[in-house]
């Protein structure tokens, strides 16, 4: 790994080589190993193109290769990393037409999930709903505390998967939940220099408020138009740093 990667894995073990990785039954190691690797991946702490060293990244973490190569194969089928033969592992790259493909996918799906949910969703789920709303929208971003930024991107994460989890659909949710974490990826480079750009808490008011009032064409449009501005302004961020 470059000297990013080194520092990165150095922080993550201040509290010994094998802190936190314990086999319970329930998470194996290999899985503690994806969620923390994702979560590096998501934020921009492991840079993307990145090459993950199987070495290094073995002693840092004092797992031997077996559960580091399971972790990273779940990371594999998230998108978030690559192998490729006599190349090794590596964090997957960013494009604009990842993004964009990104994008366009979860207008579909998320927006398909949302019907369903107002379709077959109980009091619970719009209680559910309101409630994570009202956590995200008392939660303050502010690009000069980067701290505030990864919190609030927790519970807007827990926001949309909310919204949609009314739907009774297990794989769609799955689907769902793997373009979030594609999605958070650009939203994180794009909020590490701003605090936004428009006022996303009350697009996030009226597509939850339509969703529970079970208007649905209203909250489905309203989520469409969110999540396409996202991505426009996510595209035209990266297209200023040559992203291409």
């Amino acid at each position: 790994m470059n000297s990013a990667d080194d520092s990165f894995l150095g922080s993550l073990t201040d509290d010994g080589p094998s802190a936190g990785f314990l086999d319970d039954g329930k998470n194996t190691i290999g899985s503690q190993l994806a969620s923390r690797l994702r979560e590096a991946i998501i934020s921009g702490e492991l840079e993307a193109g990145s090459k993950i060293n199987l070495d290094k990244a073995r002693k840092t973490f004092n797992v031997s290769l077996s559960p580091l190569r399971e972790g990273l194969a779940r990371l594999i089928s998230d998108g978030l990393v690559e192998f490729q033969d006599n190349r090794g592992y590596r964090v997957a790259p960013i494009s604009l037409a990842n993004l964009e493909e990104v994008t366009s996918l979860r207008e579909e799906l998320e927006v398909f999930a949302l019907r369903e949910s107002m379709r077959l969703g109980d009091v619970d789920w719009e209680g559910n709903v309101m409630r994570a709303l009202h956590r995200l929208n008392r939660t303050e971003r502010d690009a000069a505390h980067p701290e505030t930024l990864e919190h609030w991107e927790a519970l807007h994460r827990e926001f949309h998967l909310t919204l949609i989890s009314g739907c009774g659909k297990p794989l769609l949710l799955h689907f769902c939940s793997l373009l979030l974490n594609l999605n958070d990826r650009y939203r994180r480079v794009f909020l590490i220099r701003t605090s936004g750009d428009r006022n996303v808490g009350q697009e996030h008011s009226e597509i939850a408020q339509g969703a529970v009032a079970r208007d649905v064409d209203y909250a489905c449009d309203k989520l469409r138009q969110h999540i396409h501005r996202t991505g426009t302004n996510l595209r035209n961020h990266l297209a200023t740093k040559g992203i291409v």
